[in-house]
């Protein structure tokens, strides 16, 4: 995530990102992958119902190449206010999620995380490129393209036929 890296990229597989313990991690581990990219908050209310559907969808479908990537987001009323760490223990434990919940970051802002000014530059909502609330959804091809952008209040389940096309099974 340092300043090298522009919002020039066109593929998700070109952005450098942190775990929850602070390593890097390079999206081009998910090349081949279809991506369901999330800003998770553990304190929001609409907690429960995403993670508790992200968590079914991906028992699903990771043996046929889906693979989500939470990123805990304070931004929006600190809905997330612990660690990165605690961020990942909570959906691990609550919610046994097998998929990767990185570091904290923001997606707003001047510091917004590179990754999400290409995921907005990609595709905007009703609020322009803006995030609107946690749980704002980007649905990304195997070559690191997003397809699709899905609102805080479009549930989990609700995308699963998108989901299902981008990964040729529907």
């Amino acid at each position: 995530m340092g300043a090298s890296q522009s919002i020039s990229e066109t593929s998700i597989h070109e952005f450098t990102v942190k775990d929850a313990r602070g390593k890097d991690v390079n999206l081009n581990a998910y090349r081949g992958k279809v991506l369901l990219v999330v800003n998770v908050a553990s304190k929001c209310a609409f907690a429960d119902s995403n993670y508790t559907e992200l968590t079914q969808l991906y028992s699903t479908y990771k043996r046929r190449g889906l693979e989500i990537l939470a990123f805990p987001c304070n931004q929006f009323l600190k809905k997330e206010p612990g660690t990165s760490q605690e961020a990942q223990e909570f959906a691990c434990t609550r919610y046994q999620a097998e998929y990767p919940i990185f570091g904290k970051i923001r997606v707003n802002g001047s510091d917004t995380a590179p990754v999400y000014k290409f995921l907005k530059r990609q595709k905007s909502g009703c609020l322009g490129s803006r995030i609107k609330w946690n749980f704002t959804k980007f649905l990304v091809d195997e070559e690191g393209h997003v397809i699709a952008r899905y609102s805080p209040t479009t549930k989990p389940f609700a995308i699963e036929n998108d989901i299902k096309k981008a990964l040729r099974v529907a």
